[in-house]
């Protein structure tokens, strides 16, 4: 608890023995374990201990010199002047100190009313103070204005595309993402990622979706440079493979068949097979690629409206897709993706570091050179601000008076004194100079109309 100067005797004040540097560091230590106070609060309770030291000097000053006065008035009339000076000064200094002293305690222990105001006060202080902080400072407008005084996209824009900016961003966002995977349970995630693929891929059937974009391929002729290139690779083989042909043929005569009659036969097939695959190729317009462009129309209307065909696409879903197939899907996706990033990110010179820091630095660009860029980000974080403001400003400054009611009674009046006490100690210091000087006007004054 700080003790009060007032309530120490004047001898004891002016009279006791200067602490040694050793005793004055051990005292302020045992001040700051009682109280809990810090290193810049001990020093504003040192200022405000010297400050109430020199009000009190003021005022025994003024009862010593209206002492002399008072008893030596008779001998030396002048002295009259000096004794309402003094006068007015100690009832000025006295009147101060009440006023001071009972905003932070009861003057000299005496209860009475209207003192102690801000210990027995402090919960209505503090919601008083929350409601000022709530209607004057955290308003939509007001908020919204610094904002824009700030210009905090171009200041942003300005930190990014400076050297260091891109990199911090990336360093901080490489500790994050470590931090997350750290977090993260790895079954988890690949439990979310199979419930995804099970939601989006393998519940919706496969049917209806495959025959619609397989219709718009086929109606846009996207699927002819496939044609053409298993057209290709047929004649490519036909041409290649004059014996194989010749061997089926034989394979497949009856062997009464003589021998050169095969040759001649799979010579024969050979050649028309040739031409065959020749016209096919040579011709966009053959009946075989008409053919196939029909099968395929015909094959994506199936998949969209046919509930064998839809059933038969449902069957392969299911060879194709099963749990395991599922479960190792996730595994490896999840597996890939975690293993990618975290190389990404501990390598500074990573091609996916290297792409980010790029990205951060070119958006920071755009921000101080863009208006209509800038604007906009401006006008997205002034809008979110004042959301935030309008949602949560009650809990916001709530918090004020949710603390100050924690707070201990002594130690809010502590608190408050250690701020503004030093302050406070000048309206004593002025008291006592200005009750003095309309202690002697009023004696002035009165001296000069009734003599």
């Amino acid at each position: 608890m700080q003790v009060n100067s007032e309530q120490i005797p004047a001898e004891d004040v002016t009279n006791q023995p200067q602490p040694t540097q050793a005793q004055g560091a051990r005292r302020s230590k045992a001040r700051s374990a009682v109280v809990g106070l810090s290193a810049s609060d001990l020093e504003k309770a040192a200022a405000l201990r010297r400050m109430k030291r020199l009000a009190l000097s003021l005022l025994i000053v003024m009862a010593v010199i209206f002492l002399f006065a008072f008893a030596l008035q008779k001998q030396y009339p002048w002295l009259e002047y000096v004794r309402a000076a003094a006068e007015g000064g100690m009832v000025g200094a006295l009147a101060d100190w009440f006023a001071v002293t009972a905003l932070f305690r009861y003057p000299m222990g005496l209860k009475i009313p209207h003192t102690a105001i801000i210990p027995r006060r402090k919960d209505q202080i503090g919601e008083s103070l929350s409601d000022f902080v709530e209607s004057n400072f955290l308003s939509q407008e007001v908020v919204q204005d610094k904002l824009v005084s700030i210009d905090i996209a171009r200041k942003a824009g300005a930190w990014l595309s400076a050297p260091g900016g891109a990199e911090r961003v990336a360093k901080e966002g490489g500790a994050m993402i470590r931090g997350a995977f750290t977090v993260l349970n790895d079954d988890d995630v690949q439990a979310v990622i199979e419930g995804l693929v099970r939601k989006h891929l393998l519940t919706p059937p496969w049917g209806p979706p495959v025959g619609r974009m397989a219709e718009r391929i086929f109606a846009d002729g996207h699927h002819h440079k496939l044609v053409d290139l298993l057209v290709d690779r047929a004649a490519d083989w036909v041409d290649a493979n004059h014996n194989t042909v010749n061997r089926l043929v034989s394979d497949r005569s009856p062997v009464w068949v003589p021998t050169f009659v095969d040759g001649m036969v799979g010579d024969k097939v050979y050649v028309e097979l040739l031409k065959f695959v020749r016209a096919v190729q040579n011709d966009p317009n053959h009946q075989v690629r008409q053919s196939i462009d029909s099968y395929l129309t015909d094959l994506a209307q199936d998949l969209q409206h046919d509930p064998a065909m839809i059933e038969r696409a449902e069957a392969i879903k299911a060879q194709i897709l099963g749990d395991p197939e599922v479960r190792e899907l996730a595994s490896r996706t999840w597996g890939t993706v975690k293993t990618a990033l975290l190389t990404a990110v501990d390598d500074p010179n990573s091609e996916l570091s290297q792409r980010f820091k790029g990205a951060v630095r070119d958006f920071g660009s755009r921000l101080v050179n863009d208006d209509e860029l800038a604007g906009k980000v401006n006008a997205w974080i002034g809008d979110a601000a004042g959301y935030l403001v309008n949602t949560y400003r009650s809990d916001i400054a709530g918090v004020i008076s949710d603390t100050v009611a924690r707070w201990d009674a002594e130690e809010t009046s502590q608190k408050i004194e250690l701020q503004v006490g030093k302050d406070l100690q000048y309206i004593r210091i002025n008291g006592t100079v200005v009750g003095a000087l309309a202690g002697l006007l009023i004696f002035t004054v009165a001296h000069l109309l009734f003599g």
